[in-house]
């Protein structure tokens, strides 16, 4: 609701997901626009965009509708929370991908009842990645320390919430080098590859555009954020494991012919995730990469966990040390 009782037009938001071939699926949430500006500055202007993130006026249990570039089209409701799930078994979905494995779709509201202005004349465009032919491997990342500087190793984690409440998208900064980095992965060894990167964060849905617009304008390779539920994120510390577990074994599962790159960070749950993930899918895994946010006991502890370890794991201190050992390895 706007100022003096003025309804805010609606949107959707269509998060970028993964499917296959077959397998249709996407999701987003569709909310009223309360204008969030993600480049504004002055700490009360932060702070009020945030503060826009986390209280929404979501649009529940109405009816939505996705079509595709051939017409072809599936509709589906929003949740209580306005949050919308369409998981639809379609047939020669890759037929309508780019050259990067990017299936576009539109999104629209589809409530004849729903007496609402509604923005971009109620199109709304999505994307879903269906792995290109031309990949050779996947890269799963961890988003918090491991490419955006947020301090979750922080004392009382001062640090990742002083980052993420009082500064934009727009002056984050991202690791040195690490864009480069992903974007020779995702290129693979051959410089014309289309290798999927996909992007797991124990961060809110609440946080997807921003985290969305941080990764676009840091030129990081397109690909799927995948966050969690709010009730989650504000939960009991034992969530996180099984939320990143759950998203990487989904990955796994998806594309069972795909091995995977698992790059992190020392700071919190990362090395223990991989590691259980390495030996539930033996030879899925080519590398691991883990980056050293400086937590002495934390490293020491890590190290050994993986010493005369069977899959290459390599402990960076920057994005130069990942290249030389990727190179070495063959993947860029």
């Amino acid at each position: 609701m706007g100022i003096f009782g003025k309804q805010d037009e609606l949107q959707i938001i269509a998060f970028q997901t993964y499917g296959t071939d077959k397998h249709l699926y996407a999701r987003g949430r569709a909310l009223e626009d309360e204008e969030i500006d993600l480049v504004e500055k002055g700490w009360y202007g932060i702070l009020r965009n945030t503060y826009k993130r986390f209280e929404t006026d979501e649009i529940k249990n109405t009816t939505l509708k996705l079509t595709l570039a051939d017409g072809r089209t599936v509709t589906g409701r929003t949740d209580n929370h306005g949050y919308y799930l369409l998981d639809a078994s379609i047939a020669n979905l890759a037929e309508l991908t780019n050259s990067e494995g990017w299936l576009p779709y539109e999104m629209a509201y589809a409530d004849a009842k729903l007496k609402r202005t509604i923005k971009h004349e109620n199109r709304f465009p999505g994307e879903m990645l269906i792995p290109s032919k031309k990949a050779d491997f996947g890269v799963i990342s961890d988003i918090d320390d491991t490419i955006l500087h947020t301090g979750v190793a922080s004392f009382l984690k001062w640090k990742a919430l002083y980052n993420t409440f009082f500064k934009n998208a727009s002056i984050r900064l991202p690791l040195k080098g690490a864009a480069a980095f992903y974007h020779q992965l995702h290129r693979g060894v051959s410089g014309n590859n289309a290798n999927p990167i996909f992007y797991v964060s124990n961060s809110p849905w609440n946080l997807y555009r921003y985290l969305e617009f941080f990764l676009t304008k840091n030129t990081f390779p397109k690909g799927p954020i995948l966050l969690r539920s709010m009730a989650a994120t504000l939960g009991n510390r034992k969530t996180e494991q099984p939320h990143k577990t759950h998203e990487i074994e989904n990955i796994l599962t998806t594309y069972p012919e795909l091995r995977f790159v698992l790059i992190g960070d020392s700071g919190e749950h990362d090395a223990d995730i991989y590691k259980a993930i390495n030996e539930r899918y033996p030879d899925r895994i080519l590398a691991i990469y883990l980056r050293d946010v400086g937590h002495r006991k934390r490293m020491a502890r890590i190290r050994k966990m993986f010493e005369g370890y069977h899959t290459p794991v390599s402990f960076v201190e920057n994005s130069d040390q990942a290249i030389t050992h990727a190179k070495k390895l063959g993947l860029i």
